[in-house]
């Protein structure tokens, strides 16, 4: 009976012993499955274009003054079109032109200030406007300004609410192409650090796309964008 009983108890002890030793080792390589997973690296790919713009707004702003309101009025609308008629005689079509309405000061009914130190009683200005696909014409045509200054047009100074903007509105087109050059730019950037690593590449973790940006390359060619996107990837690594 008590051989019985130690032949069951060394029968069980053994059993428990190999369970534990399999249990050890099953979590064993849990562990290191999961350590292994838990290795990642992070990289960021990087796009960039230079493209035109597609779009002008040329604002030409001009400024007048005078002792009597009737005749500041009428200053205003004889500049608004000598400016309209030199932009059509260079090319612009009409529906291209548009008029601001006019802005006056008068500076005796000012409440701040000494109005004996102006000239004249009121100040006028007004903008006559471009906005245009046609961008070598804009250039082209801000190089004759002088003409209008000849025929008595003061032009007034660009300023950031009176300057031209040169637009890039086809974004959409080469946003597919530009985020792959950004991707396949960052997996060649995590492959060399897994190959200097001794690792392999592994699927990807975590990936994020950055904003478009739209910039002027720089002040002397604003009408030249530069457009650039960054994409940050995560990758695991492999033994």
């Amino acid at each position: 009976m008590n051989n019985r009983r130690i032949a069951e108890s060394f029968i069980i002890g053994t059993l428990l012993c190999a369970g534990c030793i399999l249990s050890a080792a099953v979590l064993s390589d849990g562990f290191t499955r999961f350590r292994s997973l838990d290795r990642t690296v992070t990289v960021k790919g990087l796009s960039e274009r230079e493209v035109e713009a597609d779009i002008a707004l040329w604002p030409v702003g001009f400024d007048v003054a005078a002792d009597d309101l009737a005749a500041l009025v009428g200053m205003i609308r004889e500049h608004n079109a000598i400016a309209t008629d030199f932009l059509l005689n260079n090319g612009f079509q009409r529906d291209e032109i548009s008029v601001s309405a006019p802005s006056v000061v008068d500076h005796q009914a000012q409440g701040y200030g000494d109005p004996g130190r102006y000239r004249y009683r009121y100040a006028g200005n007004s903008t006559v406007s471009v906005y245009t696909s046609d961008i070598d014409r804009v250039r082209q045509t801000r190089e004759k300004l002088g003409d209008l200054g000849a025929r008595g047009v003061a032009i007034s100074g660009e300023n950031y609410e009176n300057r031209t903007e040169y637009l890039y509105t086809g974004l959409n087109e080469i946003k597919p192409a530009m985020i792959e050059e950004a991707t396949t730019e960052a997996r060649l950037v995590a492959e060399k650090f897994a190959a200097d690593s001794g690792s392999r590449l592994g699927k990807i973790k975590k990936a994020s796309q950055g904003q478009f940006s739209i910039a002027d390359r720089d002040s002397n060619t604003p009408y030249i964008k530069k457009v650039r996107v960054v994409s940050t990837v995560e990758y695991y690594l492999v033994d």
